[in-house]
């Protein structure tokens, strides 16, 4: 069964980035108390005795009997915590206002122990595919974690949520032959290329980068050429174009003779 602790805390009334910051440079925490039968409200308390009462614990599936102000308890459920990412301080934390006659769904910790036999003689390596069980239940009856010995399993041999022990007051909601851990082969290593083929794969580039060059050597031959079939085709129109003229001056003299013999 999870343990329950006392956590007393108090109302807040400012809400918004600013006032968060406040809280965290005088030592406190923000945080909101909700719950099915009751309005959200804002509290903040100390992050220090908070995060405390965390480190004695296996998971966060911690219940408190909040004292907010002078009101009676309230039986809550750590629902959130954020932590900061750089220093893993505490930054903000959600309770759930429960009811000790009401299931819940919450999610478990899975706990592997012992050192399988598929890894310390087989050489194979323990692979964690679940880590959570989802589960309901009724809040006294919430245990910490799961525990499950796995120095039994052998190579490529996987454990099973149906292999999990778990108490009858607990309702699985995950499928029975989900995979929770695997003995999985290790991968085998690349082979290093042969010194031959080594050799071949350097000297590709280089035979790619000569037919490049052949292939730019002979566009510019071509282009060459290109330029000078059409100098000569434009010194040939040059031609054509100057020898009517040539032609039209004897005509002109002779019909100009003709014309004087006559007179």
């Amino acid at each position: 069964m999870a343990s329950t602790n006392i956590l007393k805390v108090e109302s807040r009334k400012e809400s918004g980035s600013s006032a968060a910051r406040r809280l965290r440079r005088e030592g406190k925490v923000p945080g909101v108390v909700y719950g099915p039968e009751c309005q959200p409200r804002m509290i903040k308390l100390h992050r220090h005795e908070f995060e405390m009462t965390l480190r004695r614990q296996r998971s966060e599936n911690v219940l408190f009997d909040l004292v907010v102000d002078s009101e009676p308890l309230r039986k809550v459920l750590v629902k959130d915590v954020q932590h900061d990412p750089l220093t893993g301080q505490v930054r903000h934390v959600d309770f759930l206002e429960v009811s000790m006659t009401t299931a819940m769904r919450v999610r478990i910790p899975i706990l592997l122990k012992g050192d399988a036999v598929g890894v310390t003689q087989e050489g194979g390596i323990l692979e964690q595919v679940l880590r959570e069980l989802d589960v309901e239940c009724l809040p006294g009856d919430l245990v910490d974690y799961i525990e499950v010995d796995v120095s039994g399993l052998r190579l490529d041999q996987a454990l099973k949520v149906s292999d999990l022990k778990v108490p009858a007051t607990l309702k699985v909601l995950n499928a029975q032959d989900a995979t929770v851990a695997v003995i999985a082969a290790p991968k085998a290593e690349e082979e290093a290329p042969k010194p031959e083929e080594a050799a071949a794969e350097a000297a590709e580039p280089e035979v790619i980068a000569k037919g490049k060059e052949e292939e730019e050597e002979g566009a510019e031959g071509e282009a060459e050429k290109s330029k000078e079939t059409e100098k000569k085709d434009k010194e040939s129109e040059k031609d054509k174009k100057a020898a009517p003229k040539e032609e039209k001056a004897p005509k002109e003299e002779k019909a100009h003779k003709e014309d004087k013999h006559k007179k």
